[in-house]
Order: C-alpha cells, then sequence, then structure tokens
C-alpha cells in the first residue's frame, strides 16, 4: 500500500531557469553587504567581500569531493562572519543569509499542475516529504518553499546541507522515510538526476520515478517510471500497483484514480 511520496526539490518541485551561478551569486552576495552595511557594520569594499566568501565555497566544494560529504553555506558565512568582526544576532544573520540567495528565486519557477496535484496527493491520505541535494541553509529553502505556497505540503524536509551526507547515499532516503514513518515498500520517490535520486532511491528499496523536462527524449531504464510533468503522477502511480487506503476503497465503489 502506498503511503508516501518524497520528492527532489531542484527541477522537480522548481524549474530551474538556466542562469550564470556566478553571477547569481554576486548579485545576491552584493544584496547582503548593502544590509550589513546599511546597519552600520563596517566592511571591507565589495569585491574584497565576495572574493572572501566565493573563496570560500570554492574550496569547501573542493572539500566536499575529496571527503564525500557536503558543502554547507551557513557554516561559510557563520566562519566568514566571524572573520570580519561581524556580531550578528540570529535574526540579521538569517535576513543576511536569505539575500544571498534570494536573486535564485527569480531563476526558479512552479509549474501550474505543482500544487493541484500535491493538494490531490495530501487528500488522499499520502504523506509527502522533500529530500533534497543543497548546500543552502534548511531555513532559507524553507522561506522560498513558502513564497511559492508549497511549505505547507511538506511537514517534513531532509536537506542534506544539515545531514552531511548527500544522495545517492541510502542513508539520506533512510532518514527521511523515518520521518514520514513508512517502509520503502510504503513510498515513492520522484527525482530528476538518475544517479543521485533513482539511483539512490532504489538503493533504499523505493520506487523510482524520474522527472525529465517535455523536451527530453531519452529513456532511462534504471527509472521505473518517467514522466515530464506533475499531472503525470496521478496516471503513472495506479501502473505501479500504488494504491492509498482512498483508493481502495475508491476501487470498491467503482471510482477511478483521477476522480
Amino acid at each position: 500500500m502506498l503511503k508516501a511520496i518524497l520528492f527532489d526539490l531542484g527541477d522537480t518541485l522548481f524549474d530551474t531557469v538556466p542562469a550564470r551561478l556566478w553571477e547569481v551569486f554576486e548579485e545576491g552576495g552584493r544584496a547582503a553587504h548593502t544590509y550589513l552595511a546599511g546597519l552600520g557594520h563596517r566592511l571591507p569594499r565589495f569585491p574584497r567581500y565576495f572574493t572572501m566568501h566565493k573563496q570560500a565555497v570554492q574550496l569547501s566544494f573542493i572539500w566536499s569531493r575529496i571527503t564525500g560529504g557536503e558543502v554547507n553555506c551557513e557554516r561559510i558565512l557563520r566562519t566568514n562572519a566571524i572573520k570580519l568582526g561581524l556580531e550578528l544576532d540570529e535574526a540579521v544573520f538569517r535576513e543576511m543569509t536569505w539575500l544571498w540567495y534570494a536573486p535564485t528565486v527569480r531563476h526558479s519557477k512552479v509549474a501550474p499542475d505543482v500544487i493541484p496535484t500535491l493538494t490531490r496527493f495530501r487528500n488522499r491520505g499520502l504523506k509527502l516529504a522533500i529530500v533534497s541535494n543543497t548546500f543552502v541553509p534548511g531555513f532559507v529553502l524553507d522561506r522560498h518553499l513558502e513564497i511559492e505556497h508549497l511549505l505547507e505540503f511538506f511537514p517534513h524536509r531532509v536537506y542534506s546541507s544539515a545531514l552531511n551526507v548527500r544522495k545517492p547515499d541510502r542513508r539520506v532516503f533512510e532518514h527521511a522515510l523515518r520521518l514520514v514513518d513508512v517502509g520503502p515498500d510504503e513510498a515513492i520517490f520522484v527525482g530528476d538526476n538518475v544517479r543521485n535520486d533513482i539511483v539512490g532511491a532504489k538503493r533504499a528499496g523505493m520506487i523510482a520515478i524520474l522527472k525529465r523536462p517535455r523536451s527530453e527524449t531519452r529513456t532511462h531504464g534504471k527509472a521505473d517510471h518517467l514522466v515530464r510533468t506533475m499531472r503525470e503522477l496521478d496516471q503513472i502511480l495506479p501502473l505501479v500497483g500504488a494504491m492509498t487506503e482512498f483508493e481502495m476503497s475508491a476501487a470498491a465503489a467503482g471510482m477511478t484514480w483521477g476522480a
């Protein structure tokens, strides 16, 4: 019996609009620098401020590849604040961190079918959760989800930046399954990355559904199914024998999954 659906975030719930990463990062850094300076904090000029953070992120990515851990931008920002002699209360720190990220919001969108699909799943009694590889702090991503009216659907959110372990490591998926209190045979994972999402979810014993853009025509043998929109999940789930208590009752009454 299906009890939960777990989702990746980027290019699954959010559709990413192409952008130059470091340009977006620089825009966020400039906003954070202006914010702190406006509060009266003494800072180096922006080029030095930005370079300091950029180098720290680059070094962290190199180290993460060596160790297999995850980059944690919250830790980087807190460390650099100490190096700069900044005494930031938690509210100011969180706002500064958000400003570093905020330009990303313009470079992502939520497809029109996402919220209606999630609403149907929730109304059918399914537990919903997010499992995302990310170096962004959870409180920042939660704010983005709230802006897009998605946070209410996901009481459980697993971010690799907090775990210091990344998909496809099965421990990430097992942690998420424990949070939603279901077994791997009672859950489905939906994600866009074959190696991280599909391989990882199947290692954990879950059915794995690959979400690809409409322009994607290749088939992928590792995934159990392929969808190009969230709405297509309505048609896919019955094909994998995934019925909830709601669907079992509806089937007995002669109703269909999409009713």
